[in-house]
């Protein structure tokens, strides 16, 4: 309850004149009221409510306003933004129950409305690319999986298109006023700088941003290897982070890295790839190992636009990873992390308005 006792004092300290602006409103226009469930409907808010202090806060756009019940038919003060004091009809209890002037709603719904226009806009997620790994003439890393009685062959390429695909599918269901994109959508070979351009080409809206997810699969000499991980590459360690000589495939991995927008490995890219490895891990818990986020140190770039980060979904040469990549209820489990991480990351990026811009103010 103390929130509900700061905002009774912060009321009182405004009712001594502490220099705030104050709106007039005709209280009669207070004659037609709103039920609770309706009030916050049009509000698109939340109500905080102190029954014993009979005081609530509403909260809506992330912007506040506290007030006290009084009588029907009375105006009120109601503190804005802890900042200005606004003079409404009076919101109050009828039958037990609370009721808003249409009046009180009317007004502060146009004070909401009229800070919004004044602030900056905020940072938003307009696009996002997933990228599926290698194709075509490309095959990737490749391993052996024992089917039947019978080895097959099974490929980087397959598997990073048909998760891929799932994973684009659902992000369009979620996010239908995104712009959602594959850099391939079947056994072609796109070049780096294809994949690339076609994230540069997105057009962008002032602060929007664009995400941008590589799926790929392991490989190892050692078969005993197996696990997920999650990489962000920082500036200072592009150039050595990876071996250009390794015979495993990394050498694609490499150059992605290097064409992955150049200075914009930043926080965000850090956080969701976060987000992504923490859904792993609630998805799999013991039953698939986590390698890690594989980065030297967190790297902040000013205003970056696109977050990026490169999964890497098991080892294609153990065979309890191969598995779990190529069987259909696998498949699934690793759609379900990576697009919950997604969602969690642009949620927060969302409301956060960009982490870098907040960071920054």
């Amino acid at each position: 309850m103390r929130r509900f006792h700061r905002a009774a004092v912060l009321f009182l300290l405004f009712l001594l004149g502490a220099g705030n602006t104050y709106t007039q409103t005709d209280a009669s226009s207070g004659r037609h009221t709103l039920s609770l469930n309706e009030a916050m409907d049009q509000l698109d808010g939340e109500l905080l409510w102190d029954p014993l202090f009979q005081s609530g806060i509403i909260t809506a756009n992330k912007h506040q306003a506290s007030f006290q019940a009084g009588a029907a038919g009375e105006d009120a003060l109601i503190l804005y933004d802890n900042a200005t004091l606004l003079t409404l009809p009076s919101p109050y209890t009828e039958g037990g129950e609370l009721r808003f002037p249409e009046a009180f709603i009317a007004a502060l719904r146009g004070n909401i409305e009229e800070s919004l226009q004044r602030e900056e806009p905020r940072f938003s997620i307009a696009a996002i690319v997933v990228d599926p790994g290698h194709g075509g003439k490309d095959g990737g890393a490749s391993g052996n999986l024992t089917i039947n009685g019978k080895k097959v062959q099974i490929l980087e390429k397959d598997i990073t298109l048909k998760v891929s695909k799932e994973l684009f599918s659902r992000l369009q269901k979620k996010f239908p006023g995104k712009q959602l994109m594959l850099t391939r959508s079947g056994d072609t070979y796109p070049s780096l700088e294809d994949r690339v351009d076609k994230a540069h080409a997105i057009p962008l809206k002032e602060n929007e941003a664009v995400i941008f997810i590589s799926i790929h699969a392991n490989a190892s000499f050692n078969k005993q290897a197996r696990g997920y991980e999650v990489w962000y590459l920082s500036p200072e360690y592009r150039r050595d982070l990876i071996d250009p000589k390794a015979k495993t495939g990394v050498e694609e991995i490499a150059s992605i890295y290097n064409d992955m927008l150049e200075e914009q490995f930043t926080t965000e890219s850090v956080m969701m790839a976060q987000s992504i490895l923490k859904h792993f891990k609630g998805t799999f818990g013991d039953s698939l190992p986590s390698r890690g986020i594989k980065a030297e140190e967190w790297f902040v770039v000013r205003k970056a636009r696109m977050p990026s980060v490169l999964i890497e979904l098991g080892f294609v040469s153990n065979e309890k990873d191969a598995e779990l990549m190529t069987g259909a209820s696998g498949q699934k489990l690793f759609v379900d992390a990576i697009y919950n991480g997604i969602i969690e990351f642009v949620e927060r990026f969302e409301k956060s308005g960009g982490f870098t811009e907040v960071a920054n103010r």
